[in-house]
Order: structure tokens, then sequence, then C-alpha cells
């Protein structure tokens, strides 16, 4: 056995960019790219890949150097995701949303040397060369300009432009070949929800597994129609840039996730899949009766906040089958997808919702997940209740956080990655996410999961939007703060009829406090729930709910923490839930 040496004929570096070549060989005159009234075939897209890799080169972009980009989901951000790493380069996609500091901040950490820059964000991305280039030790990059490929504004900034490029790189140039999967193939940046934003560097090894793991898991046969309602920007749209490529897809590409623009687009052009963060689904169920009509059903899998399964069963009524998944930045994207079984499909709507808002079991590319204590790094059982840390291990986690061995170190721990998520497993051996773990409220030595109070406010029927987060409490050290938003602007929501809704539903002690009845809620570029800033306004309220007597002693509390239950001085855990 030892005698049989790797070969070039038996040993290739996993890399997702090499499902584009096969993509022009077997898929070639097929649609690849779809985006207002152009269109491309697989051969297009290869050659247009090819020659900007090309031009890339001729800038003196060099292995292992980042290119940072910043448009919306349009052909050239899909492109970029082959041509980049082609180069030997490093794709760096920045998140749209983000302010000019921010934008700045990146350029400078990344030492991006190449700078594209849609038409849309040339005032943004002025702004930022501005903050880069006041100081004198930051380095500016070169700088593109990614004109509307349907119809062309006319904008710049600096002298080079996207489709220049293009037209001027060589298709049939030798491009450096991928020696390592090891190598890094993007760098993508946290959304900054629990700390600064930190560089996440994936490999080529990582995305190539996490990519086909995920078209197996979800289902996704050859030629799929999918819509890019998810930014590319995150987490290369959770590997799908390249897994359309392996499946011979259809990229339906759209520059705003309007409930009109989507519709348009499923309609148009027959979509079967596509992708979102359960935000999206509010504006999915915007749409009126008419504009919701579509002839096959659509594919979604979603992840981010945990929906709700009200809101899941919402959507599936207007014909949307969702697939639930849990992951993270430093994941590749998803790492638990919630694998459907038959035996489901006979039980009531919302019990099946309910079983879809979890999420799940490991994704193939994982050697595996689990959820442990975080002190003593023990399993927790398979109860459903007990709660602690997930955990993952696998081919498709990071390499690490770019010059921060700070982050690496607390972030890895005894072969694990821990996510900083907390979650219960159950009986069958799926794991659901409960909360962030500082998101969990202890309330007098009780620990509530905010996710299971949100669920509760998502079935009122008046209810469209919901978040809780901890308040101080003169008696139980904190409780449950809740922030609502009205269905339709809703008159008749008001904060004692949330509050007799919820102590109909829930344990006393998990019943909010304080209701909130508010127009919107803060969310940040990827559009997730701000609770950070809900926490700020939460400890500016008084509760409404007056504190009850506690039956019996008063002197303890228990808790259930990682599998072992705990006796605690109720002062002590007033304090400690106050720091």
């Amino acid at each position: 056995m030892d005698q049989l040496p790797k070969r070039p004929a038996n040993y290739v570096p996993l890399s997702p960019v090499g499902f584009l070549p096969r993509a022009n060989a077997v898929y070639g005159d097929r649609a690849s790219v779809i985006y207002g009234r152009v269109r491309f075939t697989w051969h297009q897209t290869y050659q247009r890949c090819r020659r900007l890799s090309s031009a890339l080169l001729s800038l003196g972009v060099r292995r292992g150097d980042v290119v940072s980009v910043l448009p919306p989901n349009v052909p050239a951000m899909y492109e970029m995701h082959f041509a980049v790493p082609m180069a030997g380069a490093v794709l760096n996609t920045i998140n749209t949303r983000l302010d000019a500091g921010a934008v700045a901040t990146i350029l400078h950490h990344s030492k991006a040397k190449l700078f594209f820059v849609d038409y849309d964000y040339v005032r943004l991305a002025s702004d930022a060369l501005r903050l880069l280039a006041a100081d004198a030790t930051h380095v500016v990059p070169l700088v593109a300009v990614i004109d509307d490929i349907d119809s062309p504004m006319g904008a710049r900034l600096g002298e080079l432009e996207y489709e220049a490029l293009v037209a001027h790189g060589d298709p049939d140039a030798e491009l450096p070949p991928l020696e390592d999967e090891w190598d890094a193939v993007t760098l993508n940046y946290t959304s900054g929800t629990t700390s600064a934003p930190k560089g996440v560097v994936y490999s080529h090894r990582g995305a190539y597994l996490s990519t086909t793991s995920l078209l197996l898991q979800w289902g996704v046969t050859t030629e799929p129609v999918y819509l890019w309602t998810l930014p590319m920007f995150h987490c290369n749209g959770w590997t799908f840039t390249w897994g359309m490529a392996a499946r011979g897809g259809v990229n339906v590409c759209i520059r705003d996730a309007r409930p009109a623009d989507i519709y348009r687009a499923i309609a148009r052009h027959r979509v079967i899949h596509m992708c979102c963060a359960p935000v999206v689904f509010s504006i999915l169920l915007e749409g009126d009766a008419a504009t919701r009509q579509h002839e096959t059903p659509v594919h979604v899998l979603t992840g981010g906040a945990p929906p709700p399964a009200a809101l899941l069963e919402r959507v599936e009524r207007i014909g949307f089958k969702v697939t639930h998944a849990y992951g993270l930045t430093e994941a590749t994207g998803p790492a638990l997808a919630c694998e459907w079984r038959d035996q489901w499909d006979c039980l009531p709507l919302l019990e099946r919702a309910r079983l879809k808002a979890r999420q799940g079991v490991s994704v193939l590319s994982l050697a595996d997940a689990d959820v442990k204590n975080a002190d003593t790094m023990v399993s927790v059982p398979r109860d459903g209740k007990t709660v602690g840390e997930i955990v993952l291990r696998g081919s498709s986690v990071m390499k690490g956080y770019l010059n921060n061995p700070e982050a690496n170190e607390n972030a890895f721990r005894g072969g694990w990655l821990l996510t900083g998520d907390v979650g219960v497993v159950h009986q069958d051996g799926y794991i659901e996410i409960k909360d962030r773990s500082k998101d969990v409220i202890i309330s007098g030595g009780e620990n509530i999961c905010s996710k299971e109070v949100e669920e509760v406010l998502f079935r009122h029927p008046a209810v469209a939007d919901a978040a809780v987060v901890a308040m101080p409490h003169p008696r139980w050290g904190e409780t449950p703060c809740a922030f609502v938003v009205p269905r339709n602007n809703a008159a008749e929501l008001s904060e004692d009829d949330v509050l007799a809704f919820c102590k109909k539903r829930m344990a006393r002690f998990m019943v909010p406090k304080k209701v909130e009845v508010v127009g919107a809620l803060p969310r940040n570029a990827l559009g997730k729930v701000e609770k950070v800033k809900l926490r700020e306004e939460a400890r500016k309220l008084a509760p409404t709910v007056p504190a009850q007597k506690p039956k019996g002693k008063t002197t303890t509390s228990s808790t259930t923490v990682g599998g072992r239950r705990e006796e605690q001085p109720v002062a002590h855990v007033m304090a400690v839930s106050r720091l």
C-alpha cells in the first residue's frame, strides 16, 4: 500500500473553480446567467471569466493577493467568483449595506490590491477610499468600475472599467494552476453582530466540499433555475455561486429583492430554487394574491435568524417549500440542514412548520456537529431541553481569521469550532438553535431563550415581526422585553393584548414584563435583528408587569445548564445577570 504515491492522474487539488470548465464542456450551449435583457451561455461565461482572469494578471495580481468587490447580484459579481481565484488571487466580497468607514476598514485590513465597484456604489466607495488615503500608512488599491451591463450609465471611478477589462483579456492565456487545495479562495468579513468584523478565510478544499454537500442535501438536480435573492457577498452566496455551475443551472440575477422583482422573475423564468434570510419571507408575504401566483412550488433554503414556525407556515401556504439550515460565516455558510423525513408529510401544517424550524443535522462536508457544555466540553443529553453551545468540526470550517491569532484561539478549542450559539439536541438527533449565548436571558436563575418567546409572539395574528431581549428588573435581575411590529399597521395591537396572549401560552416566568409596539425592528446589513440596539432601548424602559412574589423558598433558584442542575442563591444570580 505504501508503494502507491500520489500522481497527477489520481490526485488533483479540490476547488469549486473546477466546476466552470466542466460547465463549459457539458452545458456550454445552455443559459448560465440572466440579468434583465442580458443572457449568457455557460460557454460565454467561461470565456468571460478567462478573459477577466487574464486581465487581472496583466494588472499585476498574483497568488494570494486580495481582490475586493462591491457590487449587488449582477453578472460581474457572479463571474468574479471564478475569475479571481483562476488568477490565483483571493476574492473579497464586501457587503453593499456597510458604511464608508466599514468598507475602508475592510480594504485596509485585507490589503486589497484591486477594488471593483458597481456604479450604484461609487459614492460609498469614494468616501471609503478618501478615508483610506487620509492615513499615509494605508495602501490605496487600484479601482475599477462595474457599469450596468444591461443599461450602461457611464459612471467612472478611476481609469479601469469592468467590461473593458473583459474585452481586452486573452481567453487563451495560460492561467496559474492551483497547487495546494488549502490555498485561500475567498475572504469574507463577519457581520459584526457580536464584535468587530473579522476576516474569515475559506480554502479551495472547504469551498468545494461545502458546495457539493449542499447540492446533495438540498436535492438540487441538473439544470435548476436559481433566483439570486440571497446576496452573493454573504458567504459567497452560501457557495451556490459555484454550485450552479456544478449543476449547469441558470443564475437569474436581480439588483434588488423587491416583491415585484422577485415574483416577476419567478413567473418569467420559471424559478424553482432560491435562498434567503427569514426577513425575505416578510417581503414575499407583501405581494397581493394575484402577484403571488406561480405554477410550480419554489424551493427555498433559508438560514440566519431562526424563523418562527408560524412564519414558515404562512410562506408555505403561498407556494414556497422551505428547507431550514443553520450556518455562520466561519463554517463556509450552512453547517446544519433540516433534512425532511417522509413520515412528517402526514402531520398538520403547523406541526410540519415546527419541525422545519429546527436547524437539523450536520451537512455532509462536516465530520461532526454537536451541542456541548462550553465549560466541560461534554455533550448535552438528547432531551430537547438541556442547552449548550453548538460546536462544529470538518473540512468546510474556515482556515481561520485573517491576522487575528487571539480570535483564532478563542474560536477553536479541543478540536472544535465554537459557534457562540446556544442550542439543544432532540431525541431524533436534530439540533435546534435557541439563542446566541449572549442573548440568553437569566431571570431569577431561570434560563429563558428569547427565540422561544419570539415563537409565541409570531403566532399572534396581528404581529408581523418580533424580537425579545433582556431588560433590567429590580427583583429578578433581568427579564424579557418584547418589541413587536404590527401586521398591516394593526391599530388593535397593544401591550395588554400581547401580554394576555403570552400568558395563555407560556410559563409565567417567560412572559415579557414589557412590550413595546414599534414601526420596524433595527436590522444590520445582513438583515439580522440588531439586538444590541434593542437592549440599549430596553435599559431605558421600566417593567409594566409588576414582580410576582415567589412561592415557597426564595433564597435559592435552580437552572439546568449543559446537563447539570445547579442551585444558586437568587442574589448571586441577580448580580451575575447584571454583568
